[in-house]
């Protein structure tokens, strides 16, 4: 039987780091409720980082809709400047 290892790094906020590891505990016991699972473990260290702090996927979510409505605001000023011309 082949098995494989699945690896995971998660970067947290200091702050929040017990709850996370509480969750992930849970969650893994859920998983060994469905599933054969040999092993494995939560290690948890600090590390600083360096230079500014990642956006999430929600800021850079925002940040593209912020992008996607300008540019709609602006296609529409043009197409209404192009019809003012016409017309």
């Amino acid at each position: 039987m082949i098995y494989r290892k699945i690896n995971i790094e998660l970067i947290v906020i200091e702050e929040e780091s017990e709850a996370v590891v509480e969750q992930l505990n849970a969650a893994l016991d859920r998983l060994e409720d469905g599933h054969t699972i040999f092993g494995g473990e939560i290690e948890t260290c600090a590390i600083e980082e360096p230079g500014t702090p990642r956006r999430s996927a929600l800021t850079h979510t925002l940040a593209a809709g912020e992008t996607a409505a300008s540019a709609v605001k602006a296609a529409g000023e043009k197409v209404v400047n192009a019809l003012r011309k016409v017309l």
